[in-house]
C-alpha cells in the first residue's frame, strides 16, 4: 500500500536525521524524485542534490529516480532499494507543488513499482511547497543577481 504523507508545517530549519525507536535508519531508505529531463546536465543535479541531502541531514541510504524522461526511473530505484533490505521507503518529490505529478503520476508509478516489493512500506512525502526557506533561498538568489548587475 502506497500512502500519502500530510501536509507538514513549515520548516524552520533542518537537522540531522534522527532514529526511530521502531525502525533504525538503516531500515529507511529515502528515494528523492524530481521529473528527468532529456538533458544529461539537468539529471546530473539530481545527483548533487542527494549527495547534498545526505550530507546534511546525515541519512545514507538515498537514491534518486526521474518520473519520465530518464534513468534511473522510480522502479529502478525502488528495486535497488528492495535489494538492499529497506522495509520502508520514504519517496521525496524535488517538486514544488501538488500538480498533476504529485497528486496522479508519482503515486500511480509508486504503486507499479510496489508490486514487485510488496513487502515494501511506501510513503510519499509533499513537494517543497511553500516554505520560508524557499522564501529566503530566493530572496537570496534575488540578492546575488543584485550585485550581479550593478
Amino acid at each position: 500500500m502506497v500512502t500519502q504523507a500530510a501536509p507538514s508545517p513549515a520548516v524552520e530549519h533542518i537537522t540531522p536525521a534522527g532514529k526511530s525507536e521502531e525502525l533504525q535508519e538503516e531500515d529507511v531508505a529515502v528515494i528523492i524524485v524530481d521529473h528527468g529531463s532529456r538533458l544529461r546536465e539537468s539529471n546530473n543535479m539530481l545527483f548533487e542534490f542527494a549527495d547534498l541531502y545526505r550530507n546534511t541531514t546525515g541519512r545514507s541510504f538515498v537514491e534518486v529516480a526521474h518520473m519520465e524522461l530518464a534513468s534511473p526511473s522510480i522502479a529502478d530505484a525502488m528495486g535497488k532499494v528492495a535489494a538492499r533490505g529497506a522495509k520502508k521507503v520514504i519517496v521525496a518529490p524535488y517538486f514544488l507543488s501538488r500538480g498533476r505529478h504529485i497528486q496522479e503520476d508519482i503515486p500511480a508509478l509508486v504503486a507499479a513499482a510496489q508490486k514487485d516489493h510488496p513487502d515494501l512500506e511506501c510513503t510519499i512525502a509533499e513537494p517543497i511547497g511553500i516554505d520560508p526557506l524557499m522564501a529566503q533561498l530566493i530572496e537570496h538568489r534575488v540578492t546575488a543577481s543584485l550585485g550581479a548587475s550593478s
